[in-house]
């Protein structure tokens, strides 16, 4: 589950933040504590604690006094609103700019995801709405 090259507490964050996604650590439940998360990635308390820390300066934890740390309300959409906008940065935006490149325009560029979606089964925008 580590990766190399990529800041232990960094990755701690994130494994919280997946966790937070996907729903398996709902908003107001209890959050892993460091001595857990140091425990389960096999790491320094205070690399696990200054994870917890970013989260706790970004809003998606907070703490509870002797109880311990906890998922904020909205924290999956803060967390979705970012990913987001780092998907539309990473993914995105070379993607429209290889496909100017090629002289796709924008239905071209459309269809061409859509076909791609619907030939790997995946759901429609309105059937993910629904969802």
């Amino acid at each position: 589950m580590i990766e190399e090259g990529k800041a232990l507490f960094l990755q701690i964050a994130e494994s919280v933040e997946d966790s937070i996604i996907d729903g398996s650590l709902a908003e107001e439940a209890q959050a892993p504590s460091t001595n857990e998360l140091a425990a389960f990635f096999r790491i320094n308390p205070a690399t696990a604690a200054k994870g917890v820390a970013m989260l706790v300066d970004k809003g998606v934890l907070y703490k509870r006094r002797g109880i311990g740390m906890f998922v904020a309300p909205g924290a999956r959409e803060l967390l979705m609103t970012e990913r987001r906008a780092v998907f539309a940065d990473r993914f995105v935006a070379p993607l429209l700019a290889e496909a100017d490149k090629l002289g796709l325009g924008p239905d071209e560029l459309t269809r061409l995801i859509l076909d791609r979606a619907d030939a790997q089964g995946a759901a429609s925008p309105q059937e993910g709405a629904a969802r």
